[in-house]
């Protein structure tokens, strides 16, 4: 089988063996924000060396701007839940081919208005609970839009999101900020990085310590290759600091999925917070995929013949 785990930046396709065993993949910079509405032709360009007959897609490729929009599943869901509610592509396209898509899931907060929402980390999720027992668990999946979860007995019981990602986007390239930072330098300054986390956990909130990204530029205090890093620093630092989850994570073991990119600073600030983590790369995607492929019943002999 295929699985491609297409989020908003970027589209990651894996082939899968009959075991489940990733045998090829490969990565592309064409997500579903990437201006074109050509969903079908895309996905042919990036899989067309690949012959196997069922393709399963998750993120925000079954978003309202993506090619078929998925219905949510509520919190607290499980894996049979999100596989019962896969949902088939009438894709002439692919004339011999079976497509499926993931759906993501929502979670209902206590409090007005507290709803949160994820699409393609769920699919991660569902391969995490391949590995882990059915005892609580948090796991952390940084992003664009990073995502806390609990999960419980393995159900997805919550989830929290931190827009620390884009924040750190739009600061860093668009913001007077900017304009003291070392232009087209992302290469992680730890010592900066960690002078970042060690003010997250000073008085003053994160608002007044994003300006003290500008005035350490411009009393010397860093350097502005350095900057950047300790912006990273401040908003991952307030991320594990100040989130609501951490009252609920306190005493486990949190387990950090994501790219090399993004778990390089993820991780090093769990550990300089004397936070215990488990770290898993984002090829999780593809063993939660055939997971869900198996539940509903795809990977069977007659699978082809539908939908």
């Amino acid at each position: 089988m295929i699985v491609v785990d297409w989020g908003s930046s970027s589209l990651r396709a894996f082939r899968l063996n009959a075991a489940g065993r990733i045998v090829d993949q490969r990565r592309a910079a064409c997500g579903v924000l990437a201006g074109t509405d050509q969903f079908a032709d895309v996905l042919q360009q990036q899989i067309a060396e690949w012959s196997d007959p069922l393709i399963v897609l998750a993120g925000m490729i079954g978003s309202r701007q993506g090619w078929v929009e998925v219905p949510y599943v509520e919190c607290p869901t499980t894996l049979a839940d999100i596989a019962a509610a896969m949902t088939p592509i009438d894709a002439p396209t692919f004339p011999d081919r079976s497509l499926w898509i993931v759906p993501g899931v929502l979670y209902r907060a206590a409090t007005p208005n507290g709803v949160d929402v994820m699409r393609g980390e769920e699919t991660q999720l569902c391969g995490l609970l391949q590995r882990v027992d059915t005892t609580r668990h948090v796991a952390c999946l940084p992003g664009t839009h990073s995502k806390w979860v609990i999960i419980e007995h393995g159900r997805i019981e919550s989830l929290f999101t931190a827009m620390t990602g884009e924040l750190f986007e739009l600061l860093r390239r668009h913001s007077l900020l900017a304009r003291l930072m070392a232009a087209d330098n992302d290469a992680l300054d730890v010592p900066a990085f960690v002078q970042g986390i060690d003010r997250a956990r000073q008085p003053g909130g994160l608002l007044n310590h994003l300006f003290s990204v500008r005035t350490s530029g411009l009393t010397g205090a860093l350097q502005p290759a350095q900057l950047a890093s300790y912006l990273s620093g401040l908003l991952i630092g307030h991320e594990l600091l100040d989130s609501q989850w951490a009252e609920q994570a306190r005493g486990f073991r949190v387990h950090l999925i994501g790219s090399p990119a993004l778990l390089e600073p993820y991780s090093l600030a769990m550990r300089h917070l004397a936070i215990a983590v488990e770290v898993h790369d984002e090829t999780l995607a593809a063993m939660g995929a055939h997971a869900l492929a198996r539940h509903r019943g795809l990977l069977d002999d007659s699978f082809h013949n539908t939908p």
